[in-house]
């Protein structure tokens, strides 16, 4: 059951890129933020049983149709994440220079966690964002710099960091190379 619910946000993305609507355009049918719709997607939550089919009627389908295009719950004890099943995180905001790519995600009873590739170019920019989550990065490659409140973290390939997304942060790439990192968010 919980791999179904997880799947609803990709569902719900992948109806709404097909009908080439925008995130704004389903939550203002929906009557909902356009950052709530983003973190629906993104499985970092889920719709409560009102917002959920406000948000299956603003994507102009039916209910059975919604449901019939869902992937089956298969029992295993593992789970995998196939490189081809990754796709692109949109965000709500303007940020120049990030590239966010949803990597693996899961609701645990106590848990959910969320694991993402991304890539900040170099003269990246972007304001400070918060995150209702704790934030382990590990830098695959370039460097860059970390802000975290008032304070400032140079990270290079093989270093992480692990803080409280509640913060408001932002990474800045002043380099002329590409900086990649894991990112792995544990929800509160």
């Amino acid at each position: 059951m919980e791999d179904y619910l997880i799947g609803i946000g990709k569902r719900i993305k992948e109806i709404r890129k097909n009908g080439n609507s925008t995130i704004n355009d389903i939550a203002q049918k929906a009557g909902v933020t356009g950052g709530l719709i983003s973190r629906i997607e993104n499985g970092r939550t889920i719709p409560s049983l009102p917002v959920f089919l406000k948000i299956i009627n603003a994507l102009d389908i039916e209910v059975t149709d919604f449901f019939k295009g869902m992937p089956q719950v298969s029992g295993a004890n593992f789970i995998v994440s196939r490189k081809e099943e990754n796709s692109a995180i949109e965000k709500e905001d303007d940020a120049v220079g990030f590239s966010y790519t949803n990597i693996f995600g899961k609701q645990l009873s106590s848990l959910g966690f969320e694991t993402v590739l991304l890539e900040v170019a170099p003269n990246s920019k972007r304001e400070k964002v918060t995150t209702d989550a704790f934030e382990f990065k590990y830098v695959l490659s370039g460097e860059c710099y970390y802000v975290i409140g008032e304070e400032e973290v140079l990270l290079k390939a093989g270093d992480s960091i692990f803080f409280d997304g509640r913060i408001p942060h932002v990474p800045e790439n002043r380099g002329s190379m590409p900086s990649k990192m894991l990112v792995v968010y544990f929800f509160i």
